[in-house]
């Protein structure tokens, strides 16, 4: 089972990865709007500075332009010389004495003159053009190689160290936090909000870490810089434009996604939180184990509404805008979650009567168990096996339940014994009897008792009765009854008959009486008979 989680949860590491990966794909093969309107000047993946617009041509166009030519220009295995001159009053940079750009008013940036700010682009170029060229080398390519071959077993080691590290944080905290095995009910409460924090917060570090590694890399060769860049420009643009309005106020993706992690961080610290309250506080009420697991219940959906309805206002989303949505939602469930619906209104009320409660023993049909958790959508039984049984909520509205512990737990067990016909009746009392009383899981009070219940076939029929207080425990306790009864029954020679049957069988004549005509026909037949055998031949 363990291996098997490992293997899944290596799968989604995978799959989050590889859909990252395509999402990033699927953005450059078509780039989104936002990523058009980018006016930076690129070298092999390397923003150096920005451009404005200038007479006919936005600061995009004389971008995309420049960029262009500086492609070809990395290609080259020329010397590259980056010069500055004035030509019609403005400064222009000279690349190998070719027109590159011509710096205008609007690109100045802190304060400086159009001259100082053409050397200064002038100086930028220069070096990036040369270390362009540089990297493009047969050395530097064996050594960045290396380099990347190094940082993919550095990752795989810190994959590694996170796992261990995760694991051993997350088993302190449940140590913590998480109340141990309740011996009464037989099963350990599962720490699911931890596990769920646990869990997520490694996926997306493990995924973070292979995404910087991935990123380091592609960084490291100016080919897969130049996608890196692409990609990365594409995914900020997409991820950081305000492309979704609600109500009045305008989101961006990450808007969204960072208000959504903060929800289901909200939803697991609420679990934690009603976990801690219902161990460190309601334990000390000393209020049924039952009970408790009601309030925290309660409590912890409390929290996750109010909790996200804070967040969502925080944010500046106004709920009254949401109004359309949950409409939809109630139609909806009108529709195609009536079950979900019905389940989730009858674990309020399991919570709210509790006709059931956590620990009690009971009996839905011809399904028996103890209650070991109360959901908003089921309810989990664990039946004598140590099976777990899920039951949607409203079966114990809607079935005949049979709690065995209900407002009193003391219930009574039926022995039925059958002795033989000639055996001594009070003998056979006091051994049931003596049987009950010698029972360490029989209560004194009330005392067993012996029925005389009627004669049968083969039988004299009594029946013992004795009362335990754990129901759980009944089937235990009748076996035991059963070997004491026999042990005492041998003892005493009392007879335990089987069902037989006599058949008897009587001989002698039969009677049989003729008519006279009968019998005048049958000897006049019989005489015929004998004068033709004697007559001669």
């Amino acid at each position: 089972m363990l291996n098997r989680r490992k293997s899944s949860f290596v799968r989604y590491q995978i799959l989050g990865i590889i859909t990252a990966l395509a999402l990033s794909l699927v953005l450059q093969a078509v780039p989104v709007q936002a990523a058009r309107t980018a006016t930076s000047v690129v070298v092999d993946g390397r923003p150096l500075f920005s451009v404005s617009d200038a007479d006919s041509l936005t600061g995009t166009e004389r971008a995309d332009l420049l960029n262009l030519r500086l492609k070809q220009i990395e290609k080259s295995q020329e010397t590259v010389r980056v010069t500055t001159e004035i030509r019609d009053r403005y400064p222009t940079i000279l690349v190998n004495g070719k027109y590159l750009l011509t710096v205008t008013q609007s690109d100045v940036q802190e304060n400086r003159t159009p001259a100082e700010q053409a050397n200064l682009w002038a100086e930028q170029l220069s070096q990036a053009l040369q270390q362009a060229q540089n990297e493009r080398s047969a050395g530097f390519i064996k050594n960045m190689l290396m380099l990347a071959a190094a940082t993919v077993g550095l990752a795989i080691a810190l994959n590694k160290a996170l796992g261990w590290l995760w694991r051993s944080a997350k088993q302190a905290a449940i140590q913590r936090f998480v109340e141990p095995s309740n011996e009464e009910v037989g099963v350990n409460d599962s720490p699911k909000a931890l596990n769920l924090l646990f869990n997520l917060t490694l996926f997306f570090a493990r995924v973070a870490l292979w995404i910087v590694t991935a990123l380091y890399i592609t960084n490291l060769f100016p080919v897969t810089r130049i996608w890196s860049y692409t990609l990365t420009s594409s995914l900020v643009s997409t991820f950081t434009s305000k492309a979704l309005s609600v109500g009045r106020n305008n989101y961006s993706v990450t808007d969204l996604l960072i208000l959504s992690a903060l929800i289901l961080g909200w939803v697991v610290l609420s679990g934690v939180i009603s976990k801690i309250f219902k161990l460190r506080i309601l334990e000390v009420t000393r209020i049924s184990r039952g009970s408790q697991e009601a309030v925290a219940v309660i409590a912890k959906y409390l929290l996750v509404v109010i909790g996200t309805i804070v967040l969502m206002q925080i944010w500046g989303i106004d709920l009254s805008s949401l109004t359309i949505i949950f409409s939809a939602l109630g139609v909806g469930i009108g529709f195609g979650f009536q079950d979900i619906a019905k389940n989730f209104g009858s674990g309020l009320i399991l919570l709210f009567e509790r006709p059931i409660r956590v620990g009690d023993f009971v009996n839905v049909g011809k399904i028996e168990g103890t209650v070991i958790r109360i959901g908003a959508r089921s309810t989990v039984l664990r039946n004598l096996d140590q099976v777990s049984i899920i039951l949607p909520n409203s079966r114990f509205l809607e079935d005949d339940v049979t709690n065995w512990n209900y407002e009193n737990s003391v219930s009574r067990i039926r022995i039925p014994v059958g002795v033989a016909y000639g055996c001594d009746i009070n003998q056979v009392k006091e051994a049931l009897l003596k049987a009950g009383r010698g029972h360490s899981d029989v209560l004194k009070t009330p005392e067993p008792i012996v029925f005389f219940l009627g004669f049968g076939d083969s039988s004299l029929n009594f029946e013992l009765r004795v009362w335990i207080v754990e129901p759980i425990a009944q089937y235990r306790v009748k076996s035991d009854l059963f070997f004491r009864i026999e042990e005492l029954f041998r003892e005493h020679e009392i007879e335990i008959p089987f069902p037989q049957r006599d058949l008897h069988v009587r001989s002698g004549s039969i009677p049989l009486a003729l008519s006279p005509e009968l019998e005048a026909t049958l000897r006049k037949t019989l005489l015929k008979s004998e004068n033709n055998s004697v007559a001669p031949k």
